[in-house]
């Protein structure tokens, strides 16, 4: 799997097309992981601007700063065709924005997570343009996975696999949430991420915080422990798996409604498949834990989409009627957070399939005891 598999130079302009269909006479697009999916340059977000223009019609632009052109020439953005202009510093590159555009731009989407200061100094620079949201384009294009991106995701499943397999050399009585999760860490880039981007490890009463960040307080003999654990490999694309373990013996009470979390978990990933609409699986899940009378301890939706982003579309949520489609990857999540005492999650990523579904992560479900 080379990089011209997961960032094939047509994706530009497939890109152009959606965006004048949707309106749109360009796409402007700073570092992050719309810029990355478009040409596989993974750009340094900073104060210096970084920018692809990517106009409707005509010959997309990548403005650099000089001393990251290299950098720029080096990546696979220079195999699809783009045209890389730098400009050193302490010089205005704005101006290189309306020149690169070579028209009269009416319309313009922005990429979602472009920094402020660089929102209004393109409003200052394209004063007759109207302002709206990439993502309005891109989110449809990114949303269905080709072969070679469900293939990198199912490479960093299996690399997020091996570090839950060695939980049992680093979770001790006595050791500390953060002495855990910094371990964690070293392990999740041994096994061949390029970063790890985050180890939650809650034992006890801190399980019952869903997003709690690991702390000094040792872990007890007999607590449960919530390991949510991701990284992102070289190529780009995430991992992310929770799973839960416990030194000794379990409370009898979290054995049982482990057992609810369990089966909501096991129905939610088999009512995935094409067809069935995103807020459709997150209720079979909330369904199981509602009639086990956890139904208020479920605090959040029982999903989110993955690949260049750890949290991207499709959101698994009440509300979200979209429809699944074969290559829509995300990760089946549900919780019971019970307050003060502990709490529980299970999380695989999966991919939906033209026949059902896909698991990306293939560790056992089960509690694991210590």
């Amino acid at each position: 799997m080379g990089y011209d598999d997961l960032y094939p130079p047509q994706r530009l302009a497939t890109a152009q097309r959606a965006a004048a269909e949707a309106g749109l006479d360009a796409l402007l697009i700073s570092p992050g992981s719309d810029l990355r999916y478009l040409t596989g340059y993974h750009a340094h977000a900073q104060e210096r601007l970084t920018l692809l223009v990517l106009p409707a019609q005509g010959e997309p632009t990548l403005i650099v700063p000089t001393l990251e052109r290299p950098a720029a020439e080096a990546s696979p953005a220079s195999r699809t065709g783009v045209r890389i202009v730098d400009y050193p510093d302490g010089t205005d590159p704005y101006p290189l924005v309306a020149r690169a555009l070579a028209g009269p731009v009416r319309t313009v989407g922005l990429g979602n997570r472009m920094w402020a200061e660089q929102v209004l100094a393109l409003r200052a620079a394209l004063p007759d343009a109207t302002q709206r949201l990439a993502g309005d384009v891109l989110r449809a294009l990114r949303l269905r996975k080709s072969p070679a991106e469900v293939a990198a995701l199912r490479e960093a499943g299996a690399a997020i696999d091996a570090v839950h397999a060695r939980m049992a050399e680093w979770l001790r009585p006595g050791r500390t949430e953060a002495e855990v999760a910094a371990d964690i860490a070293g392990a999740i880039r041994e096994v061949g991420h390029a970063r790890a981007d985050f180890a939650i490890v809650a034992a006890g009463p801190h399980a019952a915080s869903p997003h709690h960040d690991s702390s000094d307080r040792p872990i007890g003999v007999g607590e449960p422990v919530v390991v949510d654990i991701g990284g992102t490999m070289p190529s780009g694309y995430c991992s992310d798996s929770t799973r839960c373990y416990v030194l000794g013996t379990p409370p009898p009470e979290f054995v049982d409604h482990y057992r609810v979390l369990h089966e909501a978990q096991r129905a939610a990933v088999a009512a995935v498949r094409p067809g069935v609409t995103a807020e459709a699986v997150d209720a079979v899940a909330r369904e199981v834990i509602t009639e086990a009378g956890y139904g208020a301890a479920f605090l959040h939706r029982t999903g989110h989409g993955i690949g260049l982003d750890g949290h991207e579309d499709p959101y698994l949520v009440a509300g979200n009627a979209l429809p699944l489609e074969p290559g829509m990857a995300f990760s089946i999540e549900p919780g019971i957070y019970l307050a003060g005492r502990h709490g529980a999650r299970i999380e695989d990523i999966v991919v939906c399939t033209p026949d059902g579904v896909e698991r990306l992560n293939t560790t056992s479900r089960e509690l694991v005891q210590l």
